[in-house]
C-alpha cells in the first residue's frame, strides 16, 4: 500500500499512532498488542528517513518513539483526554447509582443525562474537591 502524506501530515500520524498505542497497550504490562507495537515501531522508523531523526530511537532491537518525542508535549493531550473521560465517566456512574442502576432506555436517558449535567457542572467547578467516600463500610 502507498500513499502521500505531506511532512506535517506524516508528523501528525506519528502523534495519532503513538496514542492509539499508549491507550492500548500502556495498562496491559506483559501481555501488549504486539501488532500495534509493530506499526508503531515501522512509522517511526520512517521518521528518520522524513527528516525527523529525533522521533525515534533503538531500544532493545526495536524502533520505538524517542523520549524527546514523548517528553514533547504528547502526554499532556493523553493527560487532558484522560481527565475529561475520569470526569465523563465519574458523572455517569455517580448517576447511575443515584437512579439505582436501572437498564437505560428512552424512558429514564433525559434523567440520566440531566443527573450527569449536575455532576459535570460540579466537577467543572470544584474538580473532586467535594467528593467523599466511607471508607469504613
Amino acid at each position: 500500500m502507498k500513499f502521500e502524506l505531506t511532512t506535517k501530515q506524516f508528523r501528525r500520524l506519528l502523534d495519532l499512532v503513538y496514542i492509539g498505542n499508549w491507550i492500548l497497550n500502556s495498562t496491559r504490562g506483559e501481555n501488549r498488542f504486539a501488532d500495534y507495537d509493530e506499526v508503531e515501531s515501522l512509522l517511526f522508523a520512517r521518521a528518520a528517513v522524513e527528516g525527523m531523526p529525533s522521533l525515534a530511537e533503538l531500544y532493545e532491537g526495536e524502533i520505538i518513539p524517542s523520549r524527546a518525542f514523548a517528553e514533547g508535549g504528547i502526554h499532556e493531550a493523553i493527560a487532558e483526554y484522560e481527565n475529561n473521560v475520569f470526569f465523563d465517566i465519574l458523572a455517569e456512574e455517580l448517576a447511575r447509582r443515584d437512579m439505582d442502576d436501572p437498564p437505560i432506555d428512552e424512558s429514564n436517558y433525559a434523567e440520566l443525562t440531566s443527573r450527569m449535567e449536575t455532576y459535570i457542572t460540579e466537577f467543572e467547578q470544584h474538580g473532586i474537591e467535594n467528593v467523599s467516600v466511607d471508607t469504613d463500610r
